[in-house]
């Protein structure tokens, strides 16, 4: 794995790390990154022996500052032609755009965000797409885009208000105000603040204590979770039962007890 990728993809046991390597650009999102990015994606959703992934960035500076307005922005608005493969990808796959945004792309492997810095634009929209979030003490959020003419176009427009109340959403969308960890704790957008050399550490050991879990029990929780939001109760329940099927019908639905009643770890297999 070379330093010098924008996107580094490693693994540790059962967890896959990404993690968007660009500090000199505050980690902005160029066409060759989000397409790498796009690409361990689809490597971790189809490794079985992968149960859990975190994504952060490098160094303290930010997190993620959103697209780059030198590359990527001026490619999806048509103002800079495709100069590259990387670039005719970003225009041309819709499947790059969907994994490296985590929208409309089916991921039931949980998610985990450790939050380095600031997170605004195009990274506060992949903070989005993921389940838990740690963030700094100094980290911020936004979603200035309305302030460059531009707008959120990674998931946010569908869903911020899902994720916190409608009105809040709508001024921080319309004025592309930022605000602080402290508020976004207050919002309920994230989980928890640490201090920065935490952040990943924790992020890490939460995510190790997902992945003992048993895999088709944590897939089947967020796939249902997911896909019935926004239902009826009716088709809501549907999806659970269907989900129950599934889950119990698994040899780890059988494993877990026998392990409890014989006082041991659970040794899941994901079957």
């Amino acid at each position: 794995m070379s330093e010098s990728l924008p996107l580094l993809y490693e693994t540790s046991g059962a967890v896959a790390i990404f993690t968007l390597n660009r500090p000199q650009a505050r980690n902005a999102l160029t066409p060759e990154l989000v397409c790498r990015l796009a690409d361990a994606v689809r490597d971790f959703l189809e490794d079985p022996a992968l149960r859990v992934g975190v994504l952060t960035g490098t160094g303290d500076k930010a997190f993620c500052a959103g697209g780059d307005l030198g590359t990527m922005l001026p490619l999806m608005s048509g103002e800079r032609a495709p100069a590259d493969d990387w670039d005719r990808r970003v225009l041309e796959e819709p499947f790059v755009m969907a994994a490296s945004s985590l929208r409309d792309y089916p991921i039931d492997k949980p998610l985990i965000a450790a939050i380095n810095g600031p997170c605004l634009a195009g990274g506060m929209e992949m903070v989005l797409g993921t389940d838990i979030r740690i963030a700094a003490e100094h980290a911020i959020f936004g979603l200035p885009e309305v302030r460059r003419g531009v707008i959120p176009f990674a998931g946010s427009l569908a869903r911020l208000t899902r994720q916190i109340p409608h009105a809040l959403a709508m001024e921080l969308l319309l004025t592309g105000d930022t605000f602080t960890a402290e508020q976004a704790l207050r919002f309920g957008l994230i989980n928890r603040i640490v201090p920065a050399a935490d952040v990943l550490p924790q992020a890490m050991a939460l995510a190790q204590r997902i992945a003992e879990n048993g895999p088709v029990a944590v897939q089947a929780v967020k796939r249902t979770v997911r896909e019935s939001s926004g239902l009826p109760l009716a088709q809501a329940y549907a999806l659970e039962d269907e989900a129950k099927r599934i889950v119990m019908a698994s040899e780890d639905a059988r494993e877990g007890p026998r392990a409890f009643m014989e006082k041991r770890p659970a040794r899941f297999t994901g079957r």
